[in-house]
């Protein structure tokens, strides 16, 4: 029996030294980047951004103190926004907010009735305190939670003709915790003004369609096994990759994590999104062919809390994103065509 004990302790003792080992050699990979980041790519960024080196460097995820700065750079404003404006629609929100904590009755603006805007309202202050509960730091009393109640309702009167929907809680905080408050509304704006985020938050079901048909198009092709599965089941995209697009992955993924797809989705644009959605898949791929429609939904729409940024990314990178000759961008056109043409409505959970 004492042996038997000396022989755990001893792998125990292994098992911590090779981890403590890993992780300095984890710090020193990422010191080493922030080097390279700060010193030769971002003040050469038009030229660099491109080449396969920054590419290969990106990949392995951007060192926390210059993400920020990659991001802001990378989804680029094609708004023109400016931390002037950002001042003046948060102005708009104040005033709303005051207004209606005065009086029930406002005078209808910009096509938006009074009820949808309290009810928005409303749903911003309800969804801030579900904003990583773990954290603390988004609940009322925290240090971010008057930033967070800023930029979202700052947004409501930049955008009325999106509002808010819930998700977006999630995309402002990790931004928040990346960049400054005008800045963190900057990257904000224009990331949801991209065509995919546009049409998942204005909920624009022909659009989620065609990328839903999209998705299926490599889901089949990389995991035909399971594709297969979900088919027997009629397990449908939308069932599962509507809250990982919504907050893109901040939501199901450990925030560490999260934050390592966004350094690559802000390199690849809306196709990663996709892309890591099959990683997943493929990492779970064992588990959820043992699984009936119920259980994989479940498992689905919360993943394991263990999932490791490693396994995760070595199953992404496993996934092509290439069918026969045609890639995602290809793919995707060809939807749009032939659901144009033929009208098909494939998805039944959104028709209902």
């Amino acid at each position: 029996m004492v042996a038997e004990a000396k022989k755990r302790e001893i792998k125990e003792a292994h098992k911590r030294k090779r981890i403590m080992k890993e992780r300095f050699k984890q710090e020193e990979n990422i010191a080493s980047a922030m080097v390279i980041w700060i010193n030769e790519i971002l003040p050469n960024w038009e030229v660099m951004r491109s080449t396969r080196r920054v590419r290969e460097l990106w990949w392995q995820g951007l060192p926390p103190s210059v993400r920020g700065k990659v991001w802001s750079l990378a989804v680029g404003n094609e708004l023109n926004i400016t931390p002037e404006l950002y001042e003046i629609f948060l102005s708009r929100a104040k005033e709303r907010w005051k207004s209606f904590s005065e009086s029930n009755s406002e005078n209808d603006t910009e096509g938006v009735s009074v009820a949808d805007r309290e009810a928005s309202l409303e749903l911003i202050k309800l969804d801030i305190s579900r904003t990583f509960p773990s954290l603390y730091i988004f609940q009322k009393g925290g240090p971010y939670h008057d930033v967070l109640h800023s930029i979202l309702g700052a947004y409501t009167c930049y955008r009325p003709d999106v509002g808010y929907v819930q998700g977006m809680s999630f995309i402002a905080a990790v931004l928040i915790l990346n960049l400054e408050e005008a800045d963190a509304f900057i990257a904000f704006a224009n990331l949801l003004n991209k065509p995919c985020q546009l049409a998942f938050f204005r909920v624009d079901h022909s659009m989620m369609l065609k990328y839903f048909a999209t998705f299926e198009v490599f889901f089949e092709e990389n995991l035909s096994k399971l594709f297969l599965h979900f088919k027997s089941y009629s397990l449908t995209p939308d069932i599962y990759l509507i809250d990982w697009i919504f907050t893109l992955y901040s939501k199901s993924l450990p925030l560490d994590l999260a934050c390592r797809v966004w350094d690559v989705f802000c390199r690849d644009g809306e196709e990663f999104l996709f892309r890591t959605g099959l990683g997943i898949l493929r990492l779970y791929e064992d588990i959820l062919l043992q699984m009936d429609f119920i259980h994989i939904a479940q498992f689905l729409t919360k993943l394991p809390e263990d999932i490791t940024s490693e396994k995760l990314f070595s199953c992404i990178a496993a996934i092509q994103m290439q069918n026969s000759t045609k890639k995602w961008t290809q793919v995707f056109a060809s939807v749009m065509k032939d659901i144009k043409e033929g009208d098909k409505n494939s998805s039944p959970a959104l028709k209902s």
